[in-house]
C-alpha cells in the first residue's frame, strides 16, 4: 500500500471537503487521523465522526498521482475508532436496523407494509420507499441459450426495484443469453463492510460463493453479472479480501476473475440489439447519466454506457459539471449522514437536470433511490430504459 505524499490533489475531488472545507473532511485529513491514531495518539468521538462522514466514493483514488489505496485506509481506521469509541446507543441502535433489517427476508413484506401506510413511515425514510413497481417486474423471459450467466439478485433491489432484475433478462435474452439466479446468493457483502462489520461482510461472500461454485466450476455459465455496480465492485474483491483464507481464497479469486458488470457487455450486445431497435430509441427522448462512484471510480469503469447507449440511438448526455462527484447515496450513506447526502444529492441534480431530460439514468439502486427522493424527473436504471425501448419493437 502506497503512503501519501500530501500533494492534496484528492482534496479537490473529495465531495464531503467540497461542502465543508475541513482538512480533517478531506482524504488527506483523514490519512492523518488515521496515522496519528495508530502512532498512540488521542482519539476520540470527533475522529469517529470526520471517518464516518467519508462516502469512500473512491474519487480520491482516480485522482491520486501516487496510487494511495485511501479506501483499505479508511476500512482500517473505521474498525479501528469502533474499537476504542463508544457510540451513541441510538447510533448503534440503526446501524444494526440498516445491517440485519436490509438484508433480513423480512425486507419485503415491511416495504409492501410500508407501501401500504407511507404516511406512517419516518420522514426521513419515506422518500425512499418507492411505489408499485411495473407489472413487467415479473415477465421473465422463458427461451433457452447456449450462453448463459448468473445474475445476482441483490438483497434490497428484488424487492425495492425488481423490474430492474427482469429487465436485465430480457435485455440479455434479446442479445442470446440467458440469466440464472442462484438460490441461495444474497447480498454482495458491501453493506455490512460499510457498516464496520468485516466479518459479516466475509461470511456474505463466502454464501455466494458456495451458490455459485458448482455452476462456475461445471463451466455452466461464462460471467457472474451485476447491474448494481456497488455490487460488481464489492464482487469484484473477493479474490482480494479472502486471499488469506485457504478454504476459499483460490475460489474467491476465480469467482472476482469472471464477475462482470451489465455495462461490460454491452459492446457486445450492441451489434445485435441495434438491428432490434430501428426507431425505438430514438423515440424514449433525452437521457442524462449519472455514473455512479463504484462505476466511475471503484471499477474504474468510464465513459462505457453512455457510448454504447448512444450507439444503439439513444439521445444520451453526461452530466456537464462535477461528474466525478458523489450523489451522496454511498449505500447508508444517506440514512446515516442525511444533511450532507441531501447537500451532495442537491448539487448532483441540478447538473443532471440541466440538459432537461425525460429520463435520468444510473447504475445503482442506491444512487436511482436517493436521486429520485430529490427530483420529479424519473430517475432509472438504463437498462429499464433499454429494455423499453426493445418492448416497444415488439
Amino acid at each position: 500500500m502506497r503512503s501519501c505524499v500530501h500533494c492534496g490533489f484528492c482534496n479537490a475531488t473529495c465531495p464531503t471537503y467540497q461542502v465543508l472545507g475541513d482538512e480533517l473532511d478531506g482524504p488527506r485529513g483523514r490519512i492523518y487521523l488515521i496515522k496519528q491514531m495508530l502512532e498512540g495518539g488521542e482519539v476520540g468521538r470527533s475522529t469517529q465522526q470526520h471517518l464516518d462522514r467519508c462516502l469512500t466514493c473512491l474519487s480520491c483514488e482516480t485522482t491520486c498521482p501516487s496510487g494511495v489505496e485511501y479506501g483499505k485506509l479508511v476500512s482500517i481506521g473505521r474498525a479501528l475508532v469502533d474499537e476504542r469509541v463508544e457510540r451513541p446507543a441510538a447510533e448503534k441502535l440503526k446501524r444494526w436496523l440498516l445491517r440485519e433489517g436490509l438484508t433480513s427476508a423480512l425486507f419485503a413484506p415491511m416495504l409492501k407494509a410500508a407501501r401500504f401506510g407511507k404516511k406512517l413511515v419516518p420522514g426521513a425514510l419515506r422518500k425512499y420507499v418507492p411505489e408499485t413497481s411495473s407489472p413487467s417486474a415479473a415477465a421473465w423471459p422463458t427461451s433457452h441459450h447456449d450462453r448463459k450467466v448468473l445474475l445476482l439478485a441483490g438483497c434490497v433491489q428484488p424487492a425495492m426495484l425488481p423490474n430492474i432484475n427482469s429487465a436485465t433478462a430480457r435485455v440479455l435474452d434479446a442479445g442470446g443469453i440467458q440469466t440464472l439466479v442462484a438460490a441461495g446468493a444474497g447480498c454482495c457483502g458491501a453493506l455490512r463492510e460499510h457498516l464496520t462489520d468485516h466479518e459479516g461482510g466475509l461470511a456474505d461472500a463466502r454464501r455466494n460463493i458456495d451458490a455459485w461454485w458448482p455452476l462456475i466450476a461445471a463451466g455452466t455459465v461464462e460471467a457472474i453479472v451485476m447491474n448494481a455496480s456497488a455490487c460488481g465492485l464489492a464482487v469484484k474483491q473477493y479474490g482480494d479480501a479472502l486471499s488469506a483464507d485457504r478454504t476459499y481464497c483460490d475460489k474467491a479469486a476465480r469467482i472476482s476473475a469472471v464477475a462482470r458488470d451489465l455495462s461490460e457487455l454491452l459492446p457486445e450486445l450492441v451489434p445485435v440489439l441495434k438491428d432490434r431497435l430501428r426507431a425505438g430509441a430514438g423515440a424514449v427522448g433525452r437521457l442524462t447519466f449519472h455514473a455512479p462512484c463504484t462505476l466511475q471510480h471503484g471499477q474504474r469503469l468510464r465513459g462505457g454506457v453512455d457510448a454504447q447507449l448512444g450507439s444503439l440511438g439513444f439521445e444520451i448526455r453526461a452530466v456537464n459539471g462535477e461528474a466525478h462527484l458523489c450523489c451522496g447515496s454511498a449505500g447508508t450513506y444517506s440514512v446515516l449522514q442525511p444533511a450532507l447526502a441531501r447537500q451532495l444529492r442537491d448539487r448532483k441534480i441540478l447538473h443532471l437536470a440541466a440538459s432537461n431530460p425525460r429520463y435520468i439514468v444510473s447504475a445503482n439502486i442506491g444512487c436511482i433511490a436517493h436521486l429520485q427522493s430529490g427530483t420529479d424527473i424519473p430517475v432509472r436504471h438504463w437498462v429499464e430504459v433499454l429494455d423499453d425501448a426493445l418492448q416497444a419493437e415488439s
